[in-house]
């Protein structure tokens, strides 16, 4: 019966210590881990674009609510784009 607790608590022990192991073996590695830091001013290139508009296409589809099942052509729709940024490293 002795050896029984002292078998069970060394396997604590151990799976306890394997567990430490493990997250400190984690840290460890995420913190050595390269870190991208972009040089302020030099890695962006933002340029305000004034609003345009842009020409959109939209598929064909099938009217399934319709009773006969018609097909709609595909077509052409112009859409107001407002002014942006557009920012590029």
């Amino acid at each position: 019966m002795i050896n029984a607790w002292k078998r069970a608590a060394a396997l604590g022990a151990a799976t306890v210590a394997l567990a430490a192991g493990a997250v400190v073996g984690t840290v460890g590695t995420a913190s050595a881990a390269p870190q991208h830091h972009p040089r302020p001013g030099a890695s962006h290139h933002c340029v305000k674009v004034p609003g345009h508009w842009v020409r959109v296409w939209h598929p064909a589809y099938r009217d399934r609510q319709d009773r006969h099942h018609h097909s709609r052509a595909g077509h052409w729709t112009r859409v107001w784009r407002p002014a942006h940024r557009e920012c590029h490293r």
